[in-house]
Protein backbone atom coordinates (compact mmCIF):
# COMPACT_ATOMS: atom_id res chain seq x y z
CA UNK A 1 0.00 0.00 0.00
CA UNK A 2 1.33 3.42 -0.58
CA UNK A 3 2.41 5.43 2.18
CA UNK A 4 0.23 8.77 2.39
CA UNK A 5 0.67 10.81 5.30
CA UNK A 6 -2.18 10.51 8.82
CA UNK A 7 -5.55 13.26 7.81
CA UNK A 8 -7.43 13.60 4.85
CA UNK A 9 -6.91 16.53 2.55
CA UNK A 10 -9.72 18.29 3.58
CA UNK A 11 -8.02 17.97 7.22
CA UNK A 12 -4.71 19.52 6.21
CA UNK A 13 -3.36 22.10 3.77
CA UNK A 14 -3.08 20.78 0.49
CA UNK A 15 0.85 20.89 -0.59
CA UNK A 16 0.32 23.43 -3.62
CA UNK A 17 -0.66 25.86 -0.88
CA UNK A 18 2.20 24.71 1.72
CA UNK A 19 1.27 21.60 2.69
CA UNK A 20 3.31 18.45 2.78
CA UNK A 21 2.44 16.16 -0.65
CA UNK A 22 -0.01 13.19 0.71
CA UNK A 23 1.87 10.61 -1.01
CA UNK A 24 5.56 9.71 -0.46
CA UNK A 25 6.09 8.22 -3.86
CA UNK A 26 4.86 9.04 -6.56
CA UNK A 27 1.68 7.32 -8.17
CA UNK A 28 1.31 6.49 -11.52
CA UNK A 29 -1.50 6.90 -14.35
CA UNK A 30 -0.94 3.15 -15.19
CA UNK A 31 2.32 1.21 -13.03
CA UNK A 32 2.90 -1.62 -15.01
CA UNK A 33 0.80 -5.02 -14.03
CA UNK A 34 3.13 -8.00 -13.38
CA UNK A 35 1.96 -11.32 -12.71
CA UNK A 36 3.56 -14.39 -10.97
CA UNK A 37 7.62 -13.54 -10.86
CA UNK A 38 8.24 -17.42 -10.37
CA UNK A 39 6.11 -18.58 -13.44
CA UNK A 40 8.55 -15.85 -15.58
CA UNK A 41 11.73 -17.33 -14.11
CA UNK A 42 10.74 -20.50 -15.58
CA UNK A 43 10.12 -19.30 -18.69
CA UNK A 44 13.05 -16.95 -18.96
CA UNK A 45 15.40 -20.39 -17.69
CA UNK A 46 13.85 -22.46 -20.53
CA UNK A 47 14.04 -19.73 -22.96
CA UNK A 48 18.08 -19.72 -22.25
CA UNK A 49 18.13 -23.66 -22.53
CA UNK A 50 16.50 -22.97 -26.01
CA UNK A 51 18.90 -20.34 -26.84
CA UNK A 52 16.00 -19.45 -28.66
CA UNK A 53 15.74 -15.62 -27.83
CA UNK A 54 13.74 -14.64 -30.87
CA UNK A 55 12.54 -15.28 -34.77
CA UNK A 56 9.37 -16.69 -33.82
CA UNK A 57 10.22 -19.15 -31.07
CA UNK A 58 8.08 -21.55 -29.33
CA UNK A 59 7.48 -19.32 -26.95
CA UNK A 60 6.09 -16.62 -29.45
CA UNK A 61 3.85 -19.24 -31.29
CA UNK A 62 2.71 -20.33 -27.93
CA UNK A 63 1.21 -17.28 -26.81
CA UNK A 64 -0.18 -16.39 -30.74
CA UNK A 65 -1.95 -19.54 -30.21
CA UNK A 66 -3.51 -18.45 -26.42
CA UNK A 67 -4.40 -15.19 -27.93
CA UNK A 68 -6.17 -16.45 -30.77
CA UNK A 69 -8.22 -18.59 -28.69
CA UNK A 70 -8.78 -15.78 -26.09
CA UNK A 71 -9.99 -13.37 -28.27
CA UNK A 72 -11.62 -16.05 -30.46
CA UNK A 73 -10.17 -14.95 -34.21
CA UNK A 74 -8.68 -16.77 -36.62
CA UNK A 75 -4.89 -15.52 -36.76
CA UNK A 76 -3.04 -13.40 -34.37
CA UNK A 77 0.24 -12.09 -35.30
CA UNK A 78 2.63 -11.43 -31.68
CA UNK A 79 4.70 -7.79 -32.94
CA UNK A 80 7.21 -6.01 -31.19
CA UNK A 81 5.17 -3.23 -30.58
CA UNK A 82 2.08 -1.69 -31.89
CA UNK A 83 3.24 1.07 -33.91
CA UNK A 84 5.16 -1.23 -35.99
CA UNK A 85 1.58 -3.59 -35.76
CA UNK A 86 -0.40 -0.36 -36.78
CA UNK A 87 2.40 0.26 -39.82
CA UNK A 88 2.29 -3.01 -41.01
CA UNK A 89 -1.43 -3.48 -41.37
CA UNK A 90 -1.45 -0.30 -43.30
CA UNK A 91 0.78 -1.88 -45.82
CA UNK A 92 -0.60 -5.17 -45.88
CA UNK A 93 -4.18 -3.42 -46.44
CA UNK A 94 -2.77 -1.62 -49.25
CA UNK A 95 -3.42 1.52 -48.04
CA UNK A 96 -2.78 5.12 -49.86
CA UNK A 97 -3.88 8.17 -50.82
CA UNK A 98 -6.03 9.59 -46.95
CA UNK A 99 -6.96 7.69 -44.38
CA UNK A 100 -9.80 9.01 -42.10
CA UNK A 101 -8.74 8.78 -38.49
CA UNK A 102 -9.64 10.60 -35.29
CA UNK A 103 -7.31 13.48 -34.01
CA UNK A 104 -8.01 12.37 -30.63
CA UNK A 105 -5.94 9.58 -30.08
CA UNK A 106 -2.44 8.62 -29.19
CA UNK A 107 0.17 9.83 -32.13
CA UNK A 108 1.16 6.76 -33.06
CA UNK A 109 -2.09 6.43 -34.82
CA UNK A 110 -1.36 9.20 -37.13
CA UNK A 111 2.14 8.77 -37.48
CA UNK A 112 1.94 5.13 -38.69
CA UNK A 113 0.09 6.64 -41.52
CA UNK A 114 2.34 9.53 -42.47
CA UNK A 115 5.23 7.51 -41.80
CA UNK A 116 4.37 5.40 -45.06
CA UNK A 117 3.20 8.45 -46.79
CA UNK A 118 -0.29 8.40 -46.69
CA UNK A 119 -2.33 11.07 -45.74
CA UNK A 120 -4.04 11.12 -42.06
CA UNK A 121 -7.53 12.85 -42.56
CA UNK A 122 -8.89 14.09 -38.98
CA UNK A 123 -12.46 13.35 -38.06
CA UNK A 124 -14.15 14.63 -35.15
CA UNK A 125 -15.52 12.70 -32.08
CA UNK A 126 -18.57 11.50 -30.62
CA UNK A 127 -18.31 13.74 -27.14
CA UNK A 128 -20.10 11.26 -25.11
CA UNK A 129 -18.14 7.67 -26.41
CA UNK A 130 -14.76 9.81 -27.05
CA UNK A 131 -14.97 7.62 -29.99
CA UNK A 132 -15.02 8.36 -34.42
CA UNK A 133 -18.06 9.77 -35.31
CA UNK A 134 -19.87 7.75 -38.05
CA UNK A 135 -21.04 10.75 -39.87
CA UNK A 136 -18.31 12.71 -39.62
CA UNK A 137 -16.44 10.17 -41.03
CA UNK A 138 -18.85 10.01 -44.32
CA UNK A 139 -18.82 13.54 -44.73
CA UNK A 140 -14.68 13.51 -45.35
CA UNK A 141 -14.61 10.58 -47.70
CA UNK A 142 -13.12 12.10 -51.08
CA UNK A 143 -12.08 9.85 -54.30
CA UNK A 144 -8.57 9.33 -52.42
CA UNK A 145 -9.69 7.93 -49.24
CA UNK A 146 -9.02 4.12 -49.23
CA UNK A 147 -9.67 3.52 -45.54
CA UNK A 148 -10.69 4.09 -42.08
CA UNK A 149 -9.08 3.56 -38.76
CA UNK A 150 -11.38 3.75 -36.00
CA UNK A 151 -10.33 3.80 -32.14
CA UNK A 152 -11.41 1.88 -29.07
CA UNK A 153 -10.75 4.88 -26.79
CA UNK A 154 -10.62 3.85 -23.13
CA UNK A 155 -10.98 0.30 -24.15
CA UNK A 156 -14.65 1.28 -24.91
CA UNK A 157 -15.40 -0.23 -28.78
CA UNK A 158 -16.11 2.13 -31.53
CA UNK A 159 -19.44 2.29 -33.51
CA UNK A 160 -18.30 -0.61 -35.00
CA UNK A 161 -21.32 -1.62 -36.98
CA UNK A 162 -21.54 2.07 -38.23
CA UNK A 163 -18.23 1.66 -39.45
CA UNK A 164 -18.46 -1.37 -40.74
CA UNK A 165 -20.95 -0.10 -43.12
CA UNK A 166 -19.52 2.29 -44.35
CA UNK A 167 -16.55 0.98 -45.22
CA UNK A 168 -18.57 -1.46 -47.14
CA UNK A 169 -20.36 0.56 -49.02
CA UNK A 170 -18.12 2.86 -50.03
CA UNK A 171 -15.49 -0.49 -51.02
CA UNK A 172 -13.01 1.08 -48.03
CA UNK A 173 -10.51 -0.82 -46.06
CA UNK A 174 -11.39 -1.08 -41.86
CA UNK A 175 -9.21 -1.40 -39.38
CA UNK A 176 -9.16 -0.84 -35.88
CA UNK A 177 -6.59 0.61 -33.34
CA UNK A 178 -7.15 -1.52 -30.24
CA UNK A 179 -4.42 -0.39 -28.22
CA UNK A 180 -6.85 0.14 -24.99
CA UNK A 181 -9.09 -2.67 -25.49
CA UNK A 182 -7.60 -6.15 -25.21
CA UNK A 183 -10.25 -8.19 -22.96
CA UNK A 184 -13.30 -6.13 -24.24
CA UNK A 185 -16.11 -6.81 -25.67
CA UNK A 186 -18.63 -5.31 -28.50
CA UNK A 187 -22.07 -6.87 -28.71
CA UNK A 188 -20.79 -9.77 -26.61
CA UNK A 189 -17.69 -10.27 -29.17
CA UNK A 190 -14.17 -10.02 -28.20
CA UNK A 191 -12.43 -7.20 -29.91
CA UNK A 192 -9.90 -8.48 -32.35
CA UNK A 193 -12.48 -9.84 -35.10
CA UNK A 194 -13.97 -6.61 -36.37
CA UNK A 195 -13.00 -4.98 -39.52
CA UNK A 196 -9.81 -6.28 -41.54
CA UNK A 197 -7.82 -6.36 -39.03
CA UNK A 198 -7.08 -5.08 -35.52
CA UNK A 199 -4.29 -3.95 -33.25
CA UNK A 200 -3.74 -4.21 -29.88
CA UNK A 201 -0.82 -2.74 -28.13
CA UNK A 202 1.36 -4.65 -25.01
CA UNK A 203 3.38 -1.68 -23.71
CA UNK A 204 3.83 -1.95 -20.15
CA UNK A 205 1.52 0.57 -19.39
CA UNK A 206 -1.58 -1.43 -20.58
CA UNK A 207 -3.30 -3.50 -18.27
CA UNK A 208 -2.11 -6.63 -20.25
CA UNK A 209 1.64 -6.01 -21.33
CA UNK A 210 4.64 -8.16 -22.80
CA UNK A 211 6.62 -5.13 -21.33
CA UNK A 212 6.65 -3.97 -24.82
CA UNK A 213 4.93 -5.55 -27.96
CA UNK A 214 1.68 -5.77 -29.41
CA UNK A 215 -0.45 -8.29 -31.97
CA UNK A 216 -2.18 -7.94 -35.38
CA UNK A 217 -5.29 -9.84 -35.49
CA UNK A 218 -7.53 -10.95 -38.20
CA UNK A 219 -10.18 -13.63 -39.82
CA UNK A 220 -8.67 -12.97 -43.00
CA UNK A 221 -5.95 -15.57 -44.47
CA UNK A 222 -5.00 -13.10 -47.06
CA UNK A 223 -4.29 -10.19 -45.11
CA UNK A 224 -2.52 -12.86 -42.34
CA UNK A 225 -0.52 -13.89 -44.57
CA UNK A 226 0.33 -10.45 -45.70
CA UNK A 227 1.57 -9.38 -42.35
CA UNK A 228 3.29 -12.40 -41.79
CA UNK A 229 5.88 -12.21 -44.44
CA UNK A 230 5.90 -8.46 -43.76
CA UNK A 231 6.75 -8.69 -39.85
CA UNK A 232 9.65 -10.72 -41.18
CA UNK A 233 11.43 -8.78 -43.75
CA UNK A 234 9.44 -10.31 -46.14
CA UNK A 235 11.02 -14.09 -45.86
CA UNK A 236 8.66 -16.53 -47.05
CA UNK A 237 11.49 -19.09 -46.86
CA UNK A 238 15.23 -19.66 -46.40
CA UNK A 239 16.90 -16.88 -48.55
CA UNK A 240 13.65 -16.03 -50.18
CA UNK A 241 12.24 -12.68 -50.16
CA UNK A 242 8.71 -11.87 -51.75
CA UNK A 243 7.92 -8.92 -50.09
CA UNK A 244 9.30 -5.29 -48.45
CA UNK A 245 9.02 -6.14 -45.41
CA UNK A 246 10.36 -4.87 -41.70
CA UNK A 247 11.46 -7.03 -38.59
CA UNK A 248 8.63 -6.84 -36.53
CA UNK A 249 9.11 -10.04 -34.40
CA UNK A 250 8.05 -10.54 -31.05
CA UNK A 251 11.26 -11.50 -29.04
CA UNK A 252 10.75 -14.49 -26.69
CA UNK A 253 10.91 -13.27 -23.42
CA UNK A 254 8.53 -10.47 -24.27
CA UNK A 255 6.20 -13.79 -25.07
CA UNK A 256 7.59 -14.96 -22.04
CA UNK A 257 5.97 -11.61 -20.28
CA UNK A 258 2.92 -12.26 -22.00
CA UNK A 259 2.12 -15.65 -20.86
CA UNK A 260 2.43 -14.64 -17.61
CA UNK A 261 0.19 -12.00 -17.46
CA UNK A 262 -2.42 -13.71 -19.42
CA UNK A 263 -2.72 -16.22 -16.55
CA UNK A 264 -3.28 -12.68 -14.36
CA UNK A 265 -5.09 -10.88 -16.33
CA UNK A 266 -8.44 -12.10 -14.72
CA UNK A 267 -6.72 -10.53 -11.34
CA UNK A 268 -5.35 -7.29 -13.15
CA UNK A 269 -9.14 -6.52 -14.37
CA UNK A 270 -10.68 -7.35 -11.13
CA UNK A 271 -8.57 -4.78 -9.61
CA UNK A 272 -9.37 -1.82 -11.76
CA UNK A 273 -13.21 -2.92 -11.46
CA UNK A 274 -12.80 -2.64 -8.00
CA UNK A 275 -10.97 0.97 -8.38
CA UNK A 276 -13.62 1.84 -10.87
CA UNK A 277 -16.31 1.15 -8.44
CA UNK A 278 -14.33 3.14 -5.94
CA UNK A 279 -13.77 6.22 -8.28
CA UNK A 280 -17.22 5.92 -8.99
CA UNK A 281 -18.37 6.24 -5.56
CA UNK A 282 -15.72 8.88 -4.69
CA UNK A 283 -16.31 11.07 -7.52
CA UNK A 284 -20.27 10.75 -7.48
CA UNK A 285 -20.61 13.40 -4.98
CA UNK A 286 -17.88 16.20 -6.15
CA UNK A 287 -19.48 18.95 -8.10
CA UNK A 288 -18.23 19.36 -11.59
CA UNK A 289 -16.12 16.08 -11.69
CA UNK A 290 -17.65 13.50 -13.66
CA UNK A 291 -16.38 9.73 -14.15
CA UNK A 292 -16.76 8.05 -17.73
CA UNK A 293 -19.31 5.23 -17.30
CA UNK A 294 -18.06 1.67 -18.62
CA UNK A 295 -21.09 -0.38 -20.26
CA UNK A 296 -20.98 -3.23 -17.22
CA UNK A 297 -22.99 -5.47 -19.58
CA UNK A 298 -19.78 -6.32 -22.00
CA UNK A 299 -16.53 -7.74 -20.86
CA UNK A 300 -14.54 -4.47 -20.24
CA UNK A 301 -11.13 -3.90 -19.01
CA UNK A 302 -11.52 -0.59 -16.99
CA UNK A 303 -7.79 0.07 -17.61
CA UNK A 304 -8.53 3.97 -17.95
CA UNK A 305 -10.34 6.32 -14.70
CA UNK A 306 -11.39 9.28 -16.74
CA UNK A 307 -12.68 12.30 -15.55
CA UNK A 308 -14.18 15.11 -17.06
CA UNK A 309 -13.66 17.97 -15.31
CA UNK A 310 -16.72 21.65 -15.42
CA UNK A 311 -14.39 24.73 -15.02
CA UNK A 312 -17.72 26.53 -14.74
CA UNK A 313 -18.85 24.43 -11.43
CA UNK A 314 -15.43 23.19 -10.01
CA UNK A 315 -13.96 27.26 -10.37
CA UNK A 316 -10.32 25.23 -11.06
CA UNK A 317 -9.43 24.36 -15.22
CA UNK A 318 -8.34 20.98 -16.01
CA UNK A 319 -4.72 21.71 -15.67
CA UNK A 320 -5.13 23.60 -12.35
CA UNK A 321 -6.56 20.33 -10.98
CA UNK A 322 -3.64 18.63 -12.40
CA UNK A 323 -1.48 21.20 -10.71
CA UNK A 324 -2.51 20.42 -7.53
CA UNK A 325 -2.60 16.65 -7.72
CA UNK A 326 0.97 16.30 -8.75
CA UNK A 327 1.99 19.06 -5.66
CA UNK A 328 0.69 15.85 -3.69
CA UNK A 329 2.65 13.07 -5.74
CA UNK A 330 -0.40 12.03 -7.94
CA UNK A 331 0.75 11.86 -11.34
CA UNK A 332 -2.37 12.37 -12.84
CA UNK A 333 -2.75 13.16 -16.39
CA UNK A 334 -3.98 14.84 -19.60
CA UNK A 335 -4.76 12.27 -22.60
CA UNK A 336 -4.71 13.04 -26.24
CA UNK A 337 -3.99 16.63 -25.62
CA UNK A 338 -3.98 19.01 -27.33
CA UNK A 339 -4.86 16.38 -30.27
CA UNK A 340 -2.97 15.09 -33.52
CA UNK A 341 -3.97 17.64 -35.10
CA UNK A 342 -2.35 20.04 -33.21
CA UNK A 343 0.74 18.55 -33.19
CA UNK A 344 3.57 18.08 -35.83
CA UNK A 345 3.50 18.10 -38.19
CA UNK A 346 0.26 18.07 -38.65
CA UNK A 347 -0.32 21.55 -37.48
CA UNK A 348 1.57 23.31 -40.09
CA UNK A 349 -0.01 20.62 -42.88
CA UNK A 350 -3.56 21.55 -41.30
CA UNK A 351 -3.32 24.70 -40.02
CA UNK A 352 -7.64 24.94 -40.16
CA UNK A 353 -7.77 21.73 -38.57
CA UNK A 354 -9.56 23.09 -35.07
CA UNK A 355 -12.51 24.37 -37.38
CA UNK A 356 -13.43 21.27 -38.07
CA UNK A 357 -13.10 19.53 -34.92
CA UNK A 358 -15.03 21.28 -32.25
CA UNK A 359 -16.13 18.34 -30.18
CA UNK A 360 -12.30 16.65 -30.20
CA UNK A 361 -10.83 19.99 -28.87
CA UNK A 362 -13.32 20.44 -26.10
CA UNK A 363 -12.64 17.25 -25.26
CA UNK A 364 -9.34 16.93 -24.90
CA UNK A 365 -9.51 20.35 -22.77
CA UNK A 366 -11.70 18.13 -19.81
CA UNK A 367 -10.11 14.82 -19.97
CA UNK A 368 -8.10 14.10 -17.17
CA UNK A 369 -6.88 10.77 -16.24
CA UNK A 370 -6.22 8.69 -12.80
CA UNK A 371 -4.27 6.37 -11.39
CA UNK A 372 -5.91 2.93 -11.31
CA UNK A 373 -3.97 -0.66 -11.65
CA UNK A 374 -3.08 -3.63 -9.25
CA UNK A 375 -0.76 -1.50 -7.19
CA UNK A 376 -3.46 1.17 -6.26
CA UNK A 377 -5.49 0.58 -2.83
CA UNK A 378 -9.07 2.01 -2.13
CA UNK A 379 -7.37 4.37 0.46
CA UNK A 380 -5.36 5.62 -2.03
CA UNK A 381 -8.43 6.54 -3.91
CA UNK A 382 -9.96 7.90 -1.03
CA UNK A 383 -7.23 10.06 -0.48
CA UNK A 384 -7.01 11.29 -4.09
CA UNK A 385 -10.92 12.16 -4.28
CA UNK A 386 -10.15 14.34 -0.90
CA UNK A 387 -7.37 16.52 -2.70
CA UNK A 388 -9.93 17.03 -5.61
CA UNK A 389 -12.80 18.35 -2.69
CA UNK A 390 -9.93 19.98 -0.83
CA UNK A 391 -8.98 21.86 -4.27
CA UNK A 392 -12.57 22.64 -5.61
CA UNK A 393 -13.59 23.57 -1.60
CA UNK A 394 -10.67 26.34 -1.70
CA UNK A 395 -10.84 27.14 -5.66
CA UNK A 396 -10.08 30.81 -5.19
CA UNK A 397 -7.00 30.32 -3.33
CA UNK A 398 -5.53 27.13 -5.24
CA UNK A 399 -6.30 29.06 -8.95
CA UNK A 400 -4.19 32.11 -7.73
CA UNK A 401 -1.23 30.07 -7.05
CA UNK A 402 -1.46 27.72 -9.75
CA UNK A 403 -1.16 30.63 -11.76
CA UNK A 404 2.59 31.15 -11.01
CA UNK A 405 2.82 27.39 -10.56
CA UNK A 406 4.62 26.76 -13.85
CA UNK A 407 4.91 23.67 -15.21
CA UNK A 408 2.99 20.52 -13.52
CA UNK A 409 4.25 18.33 -16.21
CA UNK A 410 6.60 15.82 -14.60
CA UNK A 411 8.63 13.34 -16.17
CA UNK A 412 7.82 9.42 -16.36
Amino acid sequence: MTDTLIGSASQRKLAILGGEPAFKSALHVGRPNIGDRQQFMEYANRIFDNRWLTNCGPFASQFEQELSEFLGVKHCMAICNATIALEIVIRALGLTGEVIVPSFTFIATAHSLQWLGVTPVFCDIDPQTHNLDPEGVEQLITPRTTGIIGVHVWGRPCAVDALQQIARARNLKLMFDAAHAFGCTHAGKMIGGFGDAEVFSFHATKCFNTCEGGAITTDDDAVAARVRLMRNFGFAGYDDVTCVGTNGKMSEVSAAMGLTNLQSLDEFICANYRNYRKYQQEIGDIPGLSLIHYDESERGNYQYMVVEVDPQITGLHRDGLIKVLHAENVLARRYFWPGCHRMEPYRSHFPNASLTLPRTEEVAERIMVLPTGSSITEQDIETICDILRAAIANASEVHQRVAGHGSFLKPL
